[in-house]
């Protein structure tokens, strides 16, 4: 999950200033190409030594991230202007293939003439604009391609391609081609997120991928039903002035909605069937005292012996889900667990908890990270985590996840709460969210609490990540930020997460076919399989 960043500006290796700036000179901003080997080189070297990398997630892949950073390295050295250096160094992290790992923008650093859809530190971020139509892919084989799972709604649009059509090309280029370019330049950690997140990006102006992948509208071929082909032009609008169809969300007929929170909205069947649906959003800012609010409303309502059913498809991470599994089902259940890489961060990092304690505010964004006040987590970093430092250890050792809910020394297993559901519990989920849900499901899936359908979550998850802004070899000159993933989250199974998601007990993908009615599909299957 994304979590614990600590940004620091830090020069690299004290290499040997270039012959420019010795004399005083002003060095581009894209650096020369010594500059940019060097950069390159040394980007390389720390994320060989800091990065926590999973076997697990590059057997499944066929790839050693090391390796493809390497063959990365040419590009790098080539970008002669800021933009190319830019998306150069966005492919270098990207080799990696983890889902949390990005570059941003940063003050002084090199600039972009576009770059909306980026992070910028210490700026607001432009949203991309979106053209009235939204991609999903096919799930019902690895080359089954993309098709439009949903349309803007309003009466500007009147030609738009029907739901469910195959995407021929994208800009003029045919699409498995455009998909095997963007790939480059999205960050992912599983193949069935890849696809993901490539069909989301499809439809934006966003410059996440280079322009070259993008024009000034979309212009998009695509194969209805019955393979009549068609050709759509369509212009990028604000992505705040656009109503959608619906088509390919969430939705189920016969069930009312009853609460509604920022974490869920509890829906229940009209017919009075013993069970009820949250579409859950993540475990962020206010989980905890949303999960409270369902469990009194619950409790009030006669609720409590109801089959409980997460709707996962659109959740974010966040932190703190066994707070809620302890409510949401009644089984005892083993959490995930944690480590650290040992390298040359982990003092600083150690140094960074520090402060964060000293203020009371351990978190992520705003996300509190420990149920305590991180009293926990604070003595495992200057005990155990310190000594591993000392001692030049690989890992430290692993411990309930950030010593959230249980201390250092604990087995991990966690006792339902006081007031909690009786019910069988199960999840509908899918391939777009990941992190902290990637850890709700595995715990699921592991600890046999209850049966999952659908797709499997996008199946990235780490303890923490550290980024400092990266500056050319021997100046003061910021170039970008640059993350590394420090930790490996450990499954209630023991194994590394990250790359790793659990699989779910019955497969049923996402397809042209099946999108009008996919999330009520899988409902049924879920029912039947919880003998409702």
């Amino acid at each position: 999950m994304r979590m614990g960043r600590n940004p620091l500006v830090i020069g690299l290796l004290a290499l040997p200033c270039i012959a420019a700036c010795r004399e005083g000179a002003a060095a581009p901003r894209a650096g020369t190409r010594e500059m940019r080997a060097a950069l390159a080189d040394t980007l390389i070297a720390r994320s060989a030594r800091r990065d926590a990398f999973s076997p697990l997630k590059n057997a499944q892949l066929g790839f050693d991230p090391v390796a493809a950073m390497r063959a990365a390295r040419a590009d790098v050295i080539a970008a002669e202007t800021e933009t190319d250096l830019f998306y150069a160094l966005a492919r270098l992290s990207h080799a990696r293939r983890d889902r949390h790992l990005d570059v941003a923008l940063v003050p002084g650093g090199i600039q972009l003439l576009d770059s909306a859809g980026l992070e910028i530190r210490g700026a607001a971020v432009a949203a991309p604009r979106r053209a009235p139509v939204r991609f999903f892919p096919d799930y019902s084989a690895d080359s089954a391609g993309y098709f439009v799972g949903d349309v803007a709604a309003d009466e500007r649009w009147r030609d738009l391609p029907a739901i469910g059509s195959r995407v021929v090309s994208v800009n003029g280029t045919p699409a498995e081609t455009w998909a095997a370019q963007a790939a480059a330049y999205t960050r992912h950690s599983t193949r069935i997120g890849l696809r993901w997140h490539m069909a989301q990006s499809m439809g934006l102006a966003t410059a996440a991928v280079p322009s070259a992948l993008r024009g000034e509208r979309l212009q998009l071929e695509v194969e209805d039903a019955n393979g009549a082909r068609s050709m759509f032009t369509l212009p990028y609008v604000e992505e705040a002035t656009l109503a959608w169809s619906g088509t390919g969300e969430p939705a189920y007929p016969g069930l009312a909605q009853r609460l509604q929170t920022p974490t869920y909205d509890l829906l229940v069947p009209e017919d009075g069937r013993r069970f009820l649906v949250l579409l859950w959003r993540g475990f962020r800012e206010t989980m905890v005292a949303d999960v409270d609010t369902l469990m009194a409303y619950a409790d009030r309502q006669g609720l409590l012996d109801h089959a409980v059913i997460l709707d996962v498809t659109r959740s974010r991470g966040g932190s703190l889900g066994p707070y809620a599994m302890q409510r949401l089902q009644p089984r005892p259940f083993r959490t995930t667990f944690g480590n650290l890489r040992i390298s040359d961060v982990t003092g600083p990092f150690i140094a960074g908890k520090r402060d964060e304690f000293a203020a009371r505010s351990i978190n992520d964004g705003g996300v509190a990270e420990t149920i305590d006040d991180g009293s926990w987590l604070m003595a495992w970093l200057e005990t155990d985590v310190a000594a591993a430092l000392a001692r030049g250890d690989a890992y430290t050792n692993a411990v309930p996840f950030k010593l959230a809910h249980a201390s250092r020394d604990s087995d991990g297993v966690l006792s339902p709460a006081p007031l909690h559901f009786r019910g069988p519990f199960g999840i509908i989920c899918g391939p777009q969210g990941g992190s902290h849900l990637d850890q709700f499901v595995a715990i699921t899936v592991d600890n046999g609490l209850g049966p999952v359908v659908g797709m499997p979550p996008g199946g990235y998850s780490n303890t923490w990540e550290w980024d400092e802004v990266v500056t050319f070899p021997g100046t003061d000159q910021p170039v970008i930020a640059f993350m590394w993933n420090i930790g490996h989250t450990l499954r209630p199974n023991g194994e590394i997460l990250e790359g790793n998601p659990a699989r779910v007990d019955e497969w049923i993908p996402l397809t042209r076919d099946n999108v009008r009615g996919y999330h009520a599909l899988m409902l049924e299957r879920l029912l039947a399989r919880l003998g409702r």
